[in-house]
């Protein structure tokens, strides 16, 4: 059951005869009250003939004129107005029930307390029958104003007690972190001119998409106003920025005018603070090396990257819990990032997960934006290449995104974040899908060139020494012949495939993998992409290093003897 309460309105009649006529698109059916605060004597247009709809209005503002007559200031704000819709699934409710409903949300609102013989006067209007509306007037009968302030979020909780006592479908709990839903009036808008989105939703998802593209707020402007957004930046007098708001090409008010929509009331991350604490915010201090073990390609950096939400979700301190809120927001702008640079028969699965895990990357965990810098780096690496990934690489990556949206489904879970952990879970269904269809051509090429049966018994054993617990699993895994390639290949670049299976299953758990071995591939391909060094080699270099400084001849000029060898020998032959 979801109420939402409307803007204050200054006309009761106006809206009664919305409520009590035809409704835009003749939709409202046998329009009557089910509910009100002195049922008895209350004039009802829909049922008595001789009532009428002026006659309800001056009955229901009795208590606003006889205020602006007494005071010099006059009430304007005075209309309170909150539909009220049961979920399409739920039973039929009657007209006893749907009064309930409404007294009990008053209540809540604080428009009519319980017990209070002075509250405010409303009425509840049904023309049909999945939901009412619930009208008031904001000014009690002793003359003051009722205390509205946090309504919605007693409301809501009303809601649910509501869902739960007569046996609706139940809703999760909101937590303010919400986008404001369209309004019916943003929809019919929408419809007439033939847009799939409202301007809203529409502008929404174009700020998303911008963001993995800029470093600061400033570059975010520039870029949307490339993208043919409309920009009207507010600015002080030293030219610092301020705020902003966006409109849509096309999205006119009555007066031909240009509607422009401010970025905290498109989403509540949009607003221009948030959005310069994610973007503005200094990175960490970088070891001296860490950029020279960085891998070359930013699809790589990007896998490496999301290791870390992995290790931070473990921390559930306040301090952890911010910096895992911070990974989780990056994570979204990395989804986007992967969407816009994937290869074309990806790109629907990824828009839809990074469009559903938007909702997830906010919450009341306020984040300690600067510990993702790794993270919303990476994705700003992929935004600005100008080339695709290689397969492997590509499908690497997916599973890892994967893996990162499971985590932030269990956070936010585990935190009592409902919506943000329903819309990670969604998400992972779009990602999965995507990281099945970038594995597809990968494994049928590893799949083509198998290793031989004897090698094959050999790799059995290495997982059932690693991984004992998953090793069924593993090796009754359509993917089986794929992985025992991928070992094989590690083994001949020096790598211990032992060791590679113990890694890849602490870096990702398998009991809940739908198909283990193919966690495995991706895994230990990103793993084992390059070579492991040859220990004697890399002490040659460094003694050549070393005699040169000191002015000594260099080994390489030295008369060579034997060659020490150069790689390990492989336990088996392909």
């Amino acid at each position: 059951m979801i109420a939402a309460i409307k803007p204050a309105g200054s006309n009761t009649r106006g809206l009664l005869a919305y409520l009590y006529g035809p409704g835009r698109h003749d939709e409202h059916l046998d329009p009557h009250l089910v509910a009100a605060f002195a049922m008895l004597g209350m004039p009802d247009p829909g049922r008595d003939e001789n009532a009428t709809l002026t006659e309800l209005g001056r009955h229901l503002d009795e208590p606003v004129r006889l205020r602006n007559g007494e005071f010099g200031k006059p009430v304007t704000d005075h209309v309170w107005h909150c539909p009220v819709r049961a979920a399409p699934e739920d039973r039929y409710l009657s007209d006893t029930e749907w009064g309930e409903f409404a007294q009990r949300i008053v209540q809540a609102a604080g428009i009519a307390p319980a017990g209070d013989d002075l509250a405010c006067r409303w009425i509840a209007v049904r023309h049909a029958d999945d939901h009412i509306h619930i009208l008031a007037t904001t000014v009690r009968e002793d003359g003051r104003r009722p205390k509205l302030h946090d309504s919605g979020i007693r409301v809501g909780d009303a809601c649910r007690e509501i869902e739960k006592d007569y046996g609706l479908r139940r809703l999760k709990k909101g937590d303010r972190t919400g986008t404001r839903r369209p309004t019916q009036a943003e929809m019919h808008k929408a419809d007439r001119l033939g847009w799939e989105q409202t301007s809203r939703e529409w502008l929404q998802d174009r700020i998303r998409s911008a963001l993995p593209h800029a470093t600061s707020t400033e570059q975010l402007l520039a870029y949307l106003e490339a993208d043919d957004i409309l920009v009207k930046p507010r600015r002080g007098p030293s030219g610092d920025l301020l705020g902003y708001a966006v409109g849509r090409p096309g999205d006119l008010n009555k007066g031909g005018e240009q509607i422009y929509h401010p970025g905290g009331k498109i989403a509540p991350d949009l607003s221009l603070p948030k959005l310069k604490a994610r973007l503005e915010t200094s990175a960490p201090e970088e070891h001296p090396t860490a950029r020279r073990n960085q891998p070359t390609t930013p699809w790589h950096r990007a896998t490496e990257a999301l290791d870390t939400l992995g290790a931070g979700t473990a921390d559930t301190s306040a301090e952890g819990d911010a910096r895992t809120q911070a990974h989780i927001t990056a994570l979204g702008e990395l989804i986007e990032a992967t969407a816009q640079k994937a290869p074309a028969g990806l790109r629907a699965q990824l828009r839809a997960a990074s469009a559903a895990f938007a909702r997830a990357q906010r919450s009341q965990v306020r984040a300690e934006d600067r510990t993702a810098h790794a993270l919303r780096t990476a994705a700003r690496d992929i935004a600005h290449t100008a080339t695709g990934p290689d397969g492997s690489a590509l499908a690497a990556l997916t599973a890892a995104l994967v893996w990162a949206a499971i985590l932030a489904a269990r956070w936010h879970e585990a935190r009592g974040h409902a919506h943000q952990a329903d819309a990670a879970r969604q998400a992972v269904q779009y990602l999965q899908s995507a990281a099945d269809a970038a594995l597809g051509p990968t494994l049928t090429e590893l799949e083509a060139r198998r290793p031989d049966e004897g090698t094959r018994r050999t790799l059995a054993n290495d997982v059932r020494a690693a991984v004992p617990e998953h090793a069924e699993r593993i090796l009754a895994d359509p993917g089986w012949p794929g992985l025992t390639t991928v070992l094989a290949d590690a083994e001949a670049s020096g790598h211990k495939p032992h060791q590679l299976l113990k890694e890849a299953a602490a870096q990702r758990e398998l009991a809940t993998a739908r198909q283990p071995a193919r966690v495995l591939i991706t895994r230990i391909q990103h793993t084992s992409r390059n070579p492991t060094p040859n220990r004697r080699a890399e002490a040659a270099r460094l003694r050549s290093i070393s005699a040169s400084a000191l002015g000594a001849p260099s080994p390489a000029a030295q008369p060579r003897t034997t060659a020490a060898p150069t790689s390990q020998p492989s336990r088996h032959r392909r």
